[in-house]
């Protein structure tokens, strides 16, 4: 058999040798992004952070609140071929230090942090991108350290809690009849303190379903529903205290905790670096606010996603990181 074979293999070698010479040697197509991880400690918090890729730096904040870096993934990775992506997970969440005054969870704090983060990794000026909850925190960075901004990116997110507020209550009254006089009924008789000693943190498994099911799915996707997304625990905070702290005690539909402080409208005139505002055509966060911020930001620009929710960049992952990559690549 080894001498039948001898050539095949000879003839093999000769092609081979053919291809070669057209062509010229293969080229090795492969890049390795090594991924470095690591605590900035800002302002006595230990702040938690994960990089990779090669290129501008690009700072990604999270939203929740109290979430984590790791929704993002892997819908941000192509980013990685054309930024050095700097993804942190905010005080009191994921991966960093948990605060036992829980008064310091603020916005206002988190800017600071972000910053501390951009000094301490000597980022210099930087690209940053904010979704959800983590858009206002966004706006807050960029509203006091502006002069270190190179790009800003704020996606599905709002500048007015007041205005969220009033998205959040008809996004409620569009809930199944009978599923929503439950979730009321649940929310009118308290939604801690109850069942055993370790769930009274947080809400019931009945009230999340309602919430985080029936109530905000038909938001967060359209094109490409996510199907291990989790109504139950799966939408749930890190951080259960920071949670209740920030967004409030009183259901998903109201935000009553110190994210209140969050009215910036009449600020954004001031924001001048390159914006872009993305958003999905039904998303949780209207476009409509969306549209609103545009109009507030001179020469910023905007990308509603079609058959998009919430969670835009799963849903349209080609169409999101076309706008992305152009508007930072200025084509």
């Amino acid at each position: 058999m080894l001498i039948a074979m001898k050539p095949l293999r000879l003839a093999l070698i000769f092609a081979l040798a053919s291809v070669s010479a057209m062509f010229g040697p293969a080229q090795l197509t492969g890049s390795v992004y090594p991924q470095q991880s690591g605590y900035v400690d800002a302002h006595g918090v230990l702040i938690y952070y994960v990089e990779f890729g090669k290129g501008a730096p690009l700072v990604v904040l999270h939203g929740g609140p109290g979430a984590d870096h790791t929704y993002f993934l892997p819908w941000l990775l192509p980013l990685a071929r054309t930024h050095r992506l700097i993804f942190i997970d905010e005080r009191g969440s994921g991966q960093s230090e948990r605060l036992q005054d829980v008064s310091q969870y603020t916005i206002e704090n988190m800017a600071d942090d972000v910053e501390a983060v951009r000094v301490a990794l000597n980022l210099g000026k930087i690209d940053l991108l904010g979704h959800s909850c983590g858009g206002v925190l966004a706006e807050a960075y960029a509203l006091k350290y502006q002069q270190h901004l190179n790009h800003l990116i704020l996606n599905s997110t709002f500048a007015s809690t007041r205005e969220m507020n009033e998205v959040l209550a008809r996004e409620k009254a569009q809930m199944p009849p009978e599923k929503l006089k439950r979730l009321n009924e649940l929310e009118q008789a308290g939604l801690f303190g109850k069942g055993a000693i370790w769930e009274h943190g947080r809400y019931p498994e009945e009230y999340e379903t309602l919430a985080w099911g029936d109530g905000y799915f038909p938001f967060l996707y359209g094109a490409r529903p996510d199907a291990n997304y989790d109504p139950k625990n799966g939408n749930a905070p890190t951080n259960w205290e920071l949670y209740r702290e920030m967004w409030g005690s009183d259901g998903e539909f109201v935000i009553d905790g110190n994210l209140k402080s969050v009215e910036y409208l009449d600020r954004l005139p001031t924001i001048h670096v390159p914006t872009l505002i993305v958003a999905g055509d039904h998303d949780e966060c209207d476009p409509s606010l969306s549209r609103e911020m545009h109009e507030k930001i001179a020469g910023s620009k905007l990308a509603i996603l079609p058959n998009a929710g919430h969670m835009n960049f799963e849903d349209q992952p080609e169409m999101w990181q076309k706008a992305v990559n152009g508007f930072l690549s200025g084509s």
